[in-house]
């Protein structure tokens, strides 16, 4: 049988694995409730390494850059024994849990203008610093030992749209998306500029990953944050040229995109992404019908509803997963297992490892 890494190395390149691989994202306070319910910890009591654990596929291993124009700022305002407000280098104010993990709670933002951008934040940009890469060779040696144990290796990290919003919130951001594209070309274009000189510097030093899994949520709830012309005039050709530069070192991309995704389809494989992930179905999203339509250009990675991990009726979790897998097999989707976005606190250890068995069992792997 196949590695995992060959598997889904055969899936990107068009064809059929001899197997269906499998790939999760895991909440870090879910592998630490696990430990409670019986998942091996370390010495120091934390989780193992939960990809190799779980037998998941697919792993990260660095490849991201240090995006924030003022490097190294963390400005600790306020702190308890719960939580920590901190103002960091693109001038966010963000307060952050102590002791679970998750996104920060948005509390003010300084760039709310292009005046602000092109006198503060900008001129830290423009001229590359190659210590934003950080060290290649931990990266090189991270793909080789993930590659030994059979795992797809890939680049990880955010682009355009996180690095928007998390510097100027959700207010400015998308005022300037409807009000300023001239804004918006420019700070995008500055951002590609550095993560392609970043990615030249990973590519030369630490080597060509697997591929990359380039993450940017662009929807919510049954709707994309904006009409998918604005994304197609203002976001997706700097996707495109992300996308042509990996390719040009045969490196297939992943687009990691929660939310609704469906308008922005067409844009995703106009661009030459080669696979998708994960396919909210609480967010309205038809795998099924994603398959019909796109399974000849894309890879899907997930979309297997997380409500059904998380019911605790092993019945209804069975049933669930064989719908999902039979689906998948008719449709002849080129697919990797797993939730549609992530295993959270809300599945218990046994009943994820039950999960896993099924999956196994009913595709013989």
């Amino acid at each position: 049988m196949q590695t995992g890494r060959e598997a889904i190395a055969t899936l990107l390149e068009g064809k059929q694995a001899d197997h269906v691989p499998v790939h999760d994202n895991v909440w870090t306070d879910a592998a630490r409730k696990w430990v409670g319910q019986g998942m091996p910890a370390r010495d120091d009591g934390s989780p193992v390494d939960v990809l190799d654990h779980l037998g998941l596929d697919i792993v990260t291993c660095g490849g991201g850059v240090d995006w924030q124009p003022k490097r190294g700022v963390a400005d600790v305002l306020e702190e308890t024994d719960e939580w920590r407000v901190v103002r960091n280098g693109a001038g966010a104010v963000l307060k952050w849990w102590k002791h679970r993990s998750g996104t920060p709670e948005h509390i003010e933002f300084d760039m709310t203008s292009r005046e602000v951008w092109e006198r503060d934040y900008r001129p830290l940009l423009v001229d590359f610093d190659p210590g934003r890469v950080g060290d290649t060779a931990a990266v090189a040696r991270s793909l080789a030992h993930r590659r030994e144990q059979g795992k797809w290796a890939a680049y990880g990290s955010v682009f355009i749209w996180e690095y928007m919003r998390a510097s100027m919130g959700d207010y400015t951001m998308y005022m300037a998306l409807a009000t300023e594209p001239d804004w918006i070309h420019d700070f995008c274009r500055v951002y590609t500029d550095l993560y392609l000189k970043a990615a030249e510097i990973l590519v030369a030093e630490a080597g060509p990953p697997d591929g990359v899994w380039l993450s940017e949520d662009l929807g919510y709830r049954d709707r994309l944050f904006c009409r998918p012309e604005t994304l197609a005039e203002l976001i997706f050709p700097y996707y495109t040229e992300v996308v042509s530069f990996y390719h040009a070192h045969d490196v297939p991309v992943i687009l990691h995109s929660c939310g609704y995704q469906e308008p922005a389809l067409p844009l995703v494989v106009e661009a030459g992404f080669d696979a998708l992930n994960p396919m909210e179905v609480k967010a309205g999203n038809d795998i099924f019908a994603f398959v019909e339509r796109y399974g000849d250009d894309l890879v899907f990675i997930g979309g297997l509803d997380a409500r059904i991990l998380e019911c605790g009726d092993r019945e209804r979790t069975r049933d669930g997963i064989l719908e999902f897998l039979d689906g998948m097999r008719a449709r002849n989707a080129r697919f990797v297992y797993g939730s549609d976005h992530s295993l959270s606190t809300n599945i218990d250890y046994e009943d994820l490892l039950f999960s896993l068995d099924v999956y196994r069992s009913h595709m013989g792997n």
